[in-house]
């Protein structure tokens, strides 16, 4: 059996641009481990928030969430998340979870305080904020506007 070598050739491009997409879909993936501390934060709704997320500060991306469990003690969702080494966030940190525009990813927004002591490695935020979505906006746009005023 005799091969043409265009198609050797030919099969050896492919090969190498397969290998190079892998090489381009691990690099842009940001599959690294996450470095720096864990904070807790325990929240009633987390509205589509996933692990992966972003953690953000001021729009700058300041972490990652990693977990995602139930609180067996309050059975609150307690969202785990790896901040950099390199923030240091006061204990009365606010956290929210907000959604990039309407069908954009949800992430979690950081308000650091103005206390002087700072949070430590496996510490869990005291305030927190859960996610509104919009059917709940609306429901209470409509009984205020439906409400009148009366108040029972």
């Amino acid at each position: 059996m005799k091969r043409n070598p265009i198609e050797t050739v030919l099969g050896a491009v492919v090969l190498l641009v397969a290998a190079m997409f892998i090489l381009f879909a691990y690099s842009t993936a940001d599959l690294k481990v996450e470095s720096g501390y864990k904070l807790n934060a325990d929240f009633l709704k987390v509205g589509g928030l996933v692990r992966g997320s972003d953690v953000r500060i001021s729009g700058v991306n300041v972490g990652t969430v990693i977990g995602e469990t139930l609180n067996q003690e309050n059975f609150q969702a307690r969202i785990t998340m790896s901040i950099g080494p390199d923030i240091s966030l006061p204990v009365d940190t606010e956290a929210s979870i907000v959604g990039d525009g309407l069908l954009g990813s949800k992430y979690v927004n950081l308000m650091p305080g103005q206390s002087q002591e700072i949070l430590r490695d496996g510490e869990t935020l005291r305030e927190t904020r859960d996610y509104q979505s919009l059917e709940d906006l609306v429901g209470e746009i409509i009984f205020l506007a439906t409400n009148n005023g009366d108040v029972e």
